[in-house]
């Protein structure tokens, strides 16, 4: 039996809850073999349909926002795909990232029907902001020390591993990331950091309430493994904390 998914804010329009790193959101070619997905423990677990309205990897962890109905999920999917969703991420990379830029690499799909240069390039913008960083004195590559940053990232588009992608090609792959970073950094992180995981967080959403306007702002925590990594980094100071919305006033769709 599943654990309960930690629910971040509940009305009777949508519900927010923080997605396990490793669990897939819904069925799909990559769950062969899969048996609990995220849409169906939240549906079971609050006993209705529950609506998808965007996308977190399967490796990521954090906020993820349902709709309760199919015409709130059209308004919600609307805010998501025009980008006026604000959203906030957390990342730990190899060396030291730079202090605030601007990432404006054009990516193209990777959705596995065609190959990817056929695919067209896309405008995709990242905002990244260097939170803190560490030196490790251990060598796990070519150098004597080792280097790590904490990176705040914000999406300000919303293609496919946009950030994993983004901070790979700017020269700061995400510890974690099997495809875009370095196995003998993410070997080290799994088996002396106890962290077998992609290191990247969805920590915080800022929307408009598609029924009542309200906005809300909701902030997620992290895990435990990554929890742990960060206190030992002496990274204690920039833990989020589950954030709920204020309450309101049940309101009707109009």
């Amino acid at each position: 039996m599943t654990e309960p998914l930690p629910i971040l804010h509940h009305d009777e329009h949508l519900v927010a809850v923080h997605k396990p790193a490793g669990l897939l959101v819904h069925r799909s070619a990559l769950a062969r073999g899969e048996r609990h997905f995220l849409l169906q423990t939240l549906r079971d677990q609050l006993g209705q349909r529950v609506y998808p309205v965007h996308r977190l990897d399967r490796p990521t962890s954090g906020l993820m926002v349902f709709a309760l109905s199919p015409e709130v999920a059209r308004r919600l999917s609307e805010d998501f795909e025009q980008h006026r969703v604000a959203k906030r991420y957390l990342a730990v990379v190899r060396g030291t990232g730079p202090e605030a830029e601007r990432l404006e690499y054009a990516l193209r799909e990777e959705d596995g029907r065609r190959p990817k240069a056929e695919m067209p390039a896309m405008e995709a913008v990242t905002e990244v902001r260097r939170l803190d960083s560490v030196e490790l004195p251990v060598r796990v590559d070519r150098y004597p020390t080792s280097r790590y940053s904490l990176m705040e990232a914000r999406p300000l588009t919303g293609r496919r591993h946009q950030i994993r992608r983004h901070l790979s090609q700017r020269g700061y792959p995400i510890i974690g990331d099997a495809k875009h970073g370095k196995g003998v950094h993410n070997r080290f992180f799994a088996d002396r950091l106890d962290c077998p995981r992609l290191l990247l967080a969805a920590v915080g959403l800022s929307l408009d309430h598609p029924v009542d306007g309200r906005r809300l702002d909701l902030g997620c925590a992290l895990d435990a493994p990554m929890t742990a990594l960060f206190r030992r980094f002496g990274w204690a100071g920039h833990l989020p904390t589950n954030r709920r919305a204020p309450s309101a006033e049940p309101c009707e769709l109009p």
